[in-house]
C-alpha cells in the first residue's frame, strides 16, 4: 500500500490516541516524515519532524557501541571483570565475576536503582533524591552501590539501569572523557546527528520538546521535576527522527563499528521472561527462527520512544512522544502497514 494510506491510518490513530511527537518511516526510497501536538502547550508550540526528544532508555543502545568501540581498540574485552577496571571501595559488595558482558545483557546481578520487579513509579524515585543533583554518573552511584548482589553474574536476566551506569563508567575510565563528551563526539559526529545531545533540563536547547505529565485532573504538567536533571550511560539523551534514522544508517554501514562487533552487537546474547531478545543495547525480536527487527524502547514519565530495523525489508522506524505513553500504538500501525 502506498505511504498516502500509512499517512492517513497514523492520522487516525494519533487524534484517537492525543499522540503528540514525531514519526519517520524509511523503507527503501520511500520515506514518511510526520509530527503532531506540542512541543509546549503552554507557548502553543507546536512539534514538527525535526523536534528534538527525550528518549529515555532508549540511548543504551548508544552505551552499548562505545563500549563495542574500546573493545574494537583493544582496550578492553567483553569478558573482562568490571571490578579489575572499577577498582574502587564503594563496589565492594559487588561480585568479582562480574563481566563487560554481563552489564551489557542486563545479566549482572547488581541491584538497579530503580527496580522494575520491586516498582513501578520512577518518580518516586526523587522524593528523597533531589533530582537536580544528578548530573554526572557518579552522582548515582551511592543510589545502588551499597545494595547486596541479588544472584550471580550470568545466572538470568534482569532489566538493569545501574548496570548500564557501570558501563559509563567503565567508558569514563578507559577513554579519560565525560560519557556524554565521548558519545557526542565519537558516535553522534560520525554519524552526522548534529542536532541530538545529552542536553540539561535545565538548559534545554532551541526546537526541544518538553515531556508532559497527565494530572489526575486532567491537565498536564512538565516532567521536569520526575526525571534526572540530565542523562547519562543509561538514557536521557534527547535526539530528532531524522537523527536517530542517522544512528540506524551509521550502525549497520559500519561507520560506528567492524562487521564483527557489528554482527556481535546484533547477537540474541539472551532472552527475557516475554521470550524477547536482548543483544547488547538492544532488543531482538525473532521469527520463524530470523530477527524479525532490532528493536529500542524508552519510557520516563513524559517520554515514550520506539524505535526499529528490519533487516529483511531494509526498512527503519522512529516514533517520539513527549508523553509518557503513545509511542507504542504508532508503531503497530507502522508495522502492520510495513508487514502486511
Amino acid at each position: 500500500m502506498k505511504l498516502e494510506y500509512l499517512q492517513h491510518k497514523l492520522s487516525e490513530e494519533a487524534e484517537t490516541e492525543r499522540f503528540s511527537g514525531a514519526v519517520l518511516v524509511k523503507k527503501q526510497t520511500h520515506t514518511l516524515a510526520a509530527s503532531y501536538g506540542s512541543a509546549n502547550i503552554s507557548e502553543e508550540r507546536l512539534n514538527h519532524p525535526d523536534t528534538r526528544f527525550g528518549i529515555a532508555s532508549g540511548c543504551k543502545l548508544f552505551t552499548a557501541i562505545a563500549v563495542c568501540q574500546l573493545v574494537e581498540q583493544g582496550k578492553l574485552a567483553f569478558s573482562s571483570k568490571v571490578l579489575d577496571v572499577l577498582n574502587g571501595k564503594e563496589f565492594a559488595r559487588f561480585s568479582h565475576d562480574m563481566t563487560v558482558h554481563h552489564l551489557l545483557t542486563h545479566s549482572s546481578g547488581i541491584a538497579d536503582y530503580f527496580d522494575e520487579e520491586i516498582m513501578d513509579d520512577y518518580a518516586a524515585l526523587w522524593l528523597n533524591q533531589p533530582m537536580y543533583l544528578l548530573r554526572k554518573l557518579q552522582d548515582f552511584v551511592p543510589m545502588f552501590s551499597q545494595h547486596p548482589m541479588k544472584f550471580t553474574p550470568g545466572e538470568r536476566f534482569h532489566y538493569n539501569n545501574a548496570g548500564y551506569i557501570m558501563l559509563g563508567l567503565l567508558v569514563e575510565k578507559i577513554s579519560g572523557m565525560p560519557f556524554t563528551d565521548y558519545v557526542e563526539q565519537h558516535i553522534f559526529a560520525p554519524c552526522g546527528m548534529k542536532h541530538s545531545g545529552y542536553f540539561a533540563l535545565d538548559a534545554l536547547p532551541a526546537n526541544t520538546a518538553m515531556g508532559y505529565i497527565e494530572e489526575a485532573d486532567g491537565n498536564w504538567v512538565t516532567n521536569i521535576y520526575s526525571i534526572p536533571v540530565k542523562g547519562g550511560a543509561d538514557g536521557g539523551a534527547f535526539v530528532t527522527a531524522p537523527d536517530m534514522q542517522r544512528l540506524w544508517q551509521g550502525l549497520l554501514d559500519h561507520t560506528l563499528l567492524n562487521p564483527e562487533l557489528t554482527a556481535l552487537l546484533l547477537t540474541p546474547h539472551i532472552h527475557d521472561d516475554n521470550e524477547e531478545y536482548y543483544g547488547y543495547g538492544v532488543w531482538i525480536t525473532k521469527q520463524n527462527g530470523e530477527a524479525l527487527k532490532y528493536h529500542l524502547m524508552g519510557y520516563d514519565p513524559g517520554v515514550s520512544f520506539h524505535s526499529a530495523f528490519y533487516p529483511a525489508i531494509g526498512a527503519t522506524v522512529v516514533v517520539l512522544c513527549n508523553k509518557s505513553r503513545g509511542a507504542y500504538p504508532i508503531l503497530k500501525v507502522v508495522e502492520e502497514w510495513l508487514l502486511q
